[in-house]
């Protein structure tokens, strides 16, 4: 018992003290390393608020991405200076614009988006299954569609053109959007939010496995299972659904937020259907409603087109440049996933299966 625990100690250790050094290495290769580990843990942050609505619940939901928006959108309006140069009368109050702390924006854009996730949640209730999809497929186009037309004949959104200049984020009046100097070693802005993002995925690992573990985590998971058996053993099921549905924006919205504020720029075109689905492809090739396997498939599948992209100029080449590397990548990315759904179709780290023992 002693040896099982002090192992897994070494193991924690070596993975934590691997995770620090990480960017440190990949820093060497290019910035262009970082960035990619970067987008992937905020694609981690937003599968394992799907898999609150997912996996533990068991709502489909196809539009998710939509509270991703949302929050990029709120740190974009109230972290750029857009907003006093629509309105003459925030012009007035704030010259340079309204830049609120990163920290408040998170909070605000946290709340926002669990309250329209709820608002989501409400009027789809009853339905279930496919129907469940198309209606929160819908939603997340209509979302999509508002910011790409609120431009007139206010100019809200800035429509396509997106809205540019947003705050870095500040931590300890540390810039994040700047570099850091340690003696001869120079800390470059990606790896500086490397550890952001990182030390955020890790919060949201640990919010996740209380919530699973909790009476509330319980309750969703009677949800999945059986409605019908949850409702008759005195379950709110509305209410659990609604706040299954608020919670999951709730990470959407503040992942929202971090991805606006490191690309210093968004625009409608970073939250379509694709997306969506791939933060769906991400929980299920990975193991729905198993955190570790939720973490392995947004890793995967969003590392994966940028590794393949190394792979398919060759390819390209092969064909006389008939096919194009981006249709290339898309065709490799849909067979690795298909060859995997295959060969494991309860993803690739599914949640351990519970009173296995008892059935003998």
């Amino acid at each position: 018992m002693v040896n099982s625990k002090s192992g897994k100690l070494i193991a924690f250790l070596l993975a934590a003290v691997a995770l620090l050094v990480l960017p440190v290495v990949l820093q060497g290769y290019g910035n262009a390393w970082v960035r990619i580990v970067d987008m992937s843990l905020l694609y981690v942050m937003l599968a394992l608020g799907l898999n609150i609505v997912v996996g533990y619940a068991g709502l489909l939901d196809l539009g998710y991405i939509a509270f991703f928006a949302v929050g990029a959108y709120i740190m974009g309006l109230l972290g750029s200076p857009h907003l006093a140069e629509a309105f003459e009368y925030i012009r007035l109050n704030f010259p340079n614009g309204v830049h609120y702390n990163i920290w408040v924006l998170m909070a605000v854009a946290g709340l926002v988006a669990g309250v329209v996730g709820m608002v989501l949640g409400a009027p789809t209730l009853k339905l279930r299954g496919d129907y469940l999809a198309i209606v929160t497929l819908g939603f997340g186009e209509i979302i999509r569609i508002f910011m790409l037309n609120m431009d007139r004949p206010i100019n809200i959104t800035n429509g396509p053109k997106g809205l540019s200049q947003i705050d870095s984020i500040k931590v300890f009046g540390l810039d994040l959007g700047g570099r850091l100097k340690i003696g001869d070693f120079t800390f470059q802005s990606v790896t500086l939010y490397y550890y952001l993002f990182l030390t955020m995925v890790v919060l949201s690992v640990v919010i996740c496995y209380r919530l699973e573990r909790s009476r509330i985590g319980r309750a969703w998971m009677a949800i999945r299972e059986d409605e019908i058996a949850a409702k008759a053993m005195g379950l709110n099921t509305r209410n659990l659904k609604l706040l299954a549905f608020g919670m999951g924006a709730t990470f959407g919205g503040m992942s929202g937020v971090m991805f606006a504020s490191f690309q210093g720029f968004v625009s409608p075109e970073s939250f379509s259907l694709m997306e969506s689905t791939m933060v769906v492809a991400m929980v299920v090739l990975g193991g729905i409603g198993h955190i570790p396997g939720v973490i392995l498939g947004a890793l995967l599948l969003s590392g994966l087109p940028e590794v393949l992209r190394h792979v398919a100029g060759p390819l390209t080449a092969l064909t006389d440049g008939r096919l194009a590397p981006e249709v290339l990548r898309q065709l490799l990315i849909a067979l690795a996933m298909i060859v995997v759904m295959l060969l494991r179709p309860r993803g690739l780290w599914p949640s351990p299966e519970h009173g296995k023992s008892l059935s003998k």
